[in-house]
């Protein structure tokens, strides 16, 4: 379990790396905002660069696990199809190969652009050294074949796109910008879909003073059966009125029903991950969200750490049913191994009816009887 630990955050470290790198490469960069302007794009691209870069740190994360731990192998699942088709009309099935020359090749297949696709190639076979001696030190009995993976390769890729650097954080929550964006990698256990190890990246934490290139930083959180372990404590409990950050596009009707409870302290803010993260450091008391517009991959990173911490996410709508009929058991959880009966697509692993995080369980009754 030591060796997962150090290997699940060292395939988040490099894809924070590749993040970085798409955005600070004027090759690479060019090719990013390129899809800002719409018509104005370069039409020799079929497929945004964007989703590119996305299923590019996907694979790196899908290959270096899955090379380490072959019981992984056909169980670590992504957000993105790696599946493109190139100016000629051929499907191109992005994957990290065994040379950096044979994935710049098979780039270049895509992009048709050779400087770019070497600059991805050798990232993506670049060694990560981690350095850091908590994560080797961590040893525990979790057997990798009991174990399936989501990544999220860059949560809130909106921002990632847009790069706003100049977003005035409210109480320490930015409502957007590029801080947003971030590397999710989180282990479940295939038979129950509880979430047990989560890695959250944020690539773009702060930029060097003397450099001016982007740091990043990276939480992690192991919770299985009685262990609990993680880089974080949990927040104090200290406001009597508890902050909720919510989705900038949750409806008036959960806004105004926690206006009394919240009374001035309602945070807005991009990215699920983001927000999730808000609660983990305590700049938020809930993350409140009443739509099935979030998915596994999504929140079952930032869900490890919170269960670390000794909190959860729980599916807003059947906590609020049990609520209602007085069930005083803990409300159910999200589980990461059930797809939704009948959905297609992506909608198999929407988390429907919405969902709560939190940390502290005073938080969540206050939030559930609110609602």
């Amino acid at each position: 379990m030591a060796g997962l630990l150090q290997a699940v955050v060292g395939a988040a470290e490099k894809a924070a790396q590749i993040a970085r790198l798409c955005r600070g490469a004027e090759p690479l960069f060019q090719l990013l905002v390129a899809e800002k302007t719409g018509t104005e794009r370069n039409r020799r691209f079929l497929q945004d660069f964007k989703t590119l870069a996305d299923v590019l740190i996907q694979e790196v994360i899908k290959h270096d696990l899955g090379k380490e731990f072959p019981e992984l192998q056909g169980h670590i699942h992504g957000e993105e199809s790696n599946e493109f088709r190139n100016t000629q009309g051929d499907t191109v099935t992005v994957r990290v190969c065994a040379t950096p020359e044979d994935t710049a090749a098979l780039l270049l297949a895509v992009l048709d652009e050779c400087e770019a696709a070497e600059l991805l190639a050798a990232a993506a076979h670049r060694d990560v050294a981690l350095g850091d001696a908590e994560v080797a030190g961590v040893v525990l009995s979790m057997p990798p074949q009991d174990l399936a993976i989501w990544i999220d390769p860059i949560d809130s890729t909106n921002e990632y796109i847009r790069g706003r650097e100049d977003v005035a954080p409210v109480d320490g929550i930015a409502p957007g910008g590029l801080c947003s964006a971030l590397v999710l990698v989180g282990a479940y256990d295939r038979h129950t879909g509880c979430p047990v190890l989560g890695v959250v990246n944020e690539p773009f934490f702060r930029r060097d003073p003397l450099t001016g290139r982007w740091q990043g930083r990276y939480h992690w959180g192991v919770a299985y059966g009685d262990t609990r372990l993680s880089s974080l404590s949990p927040p104090p409990l200290l406001h009597p009125v508890p902050r909720v950050v919510l989705s900038r596009a949750e409806g008036a009707a959960v806004r105004g029903a926690l206006g009394p409870l919240c009374g001035d302290r309602l945070r807005f803010a991009a990215g699920a991950g983001y927000k999730m993260l808000c609660v983990i450091l305590g700049r938020a008391d809930a993350y409140v969200l009443s739509e099935g517009s979030t998915f596994a991959w999504d929140a079952c990173a930032p869900h490890a750490i919170l269960r670390a911490l000794g909190g959860g996410v729980v599916a807003l709508a059947g906590a609020l049913r049990a609520w209602r009929d007085g069930d005083t058991r803990p409300p159910p959880e999200l589980v990461y191994n059930r797809p939704v009966e009948g959905a297609v697509g992506a909608e198999r692993w929407a988390n429907q009816g919405g969902l709560v995080a939190y940390v502290h369980p005073q938080h969540l009754e206050a939030v559930l009887a609110t609602l």
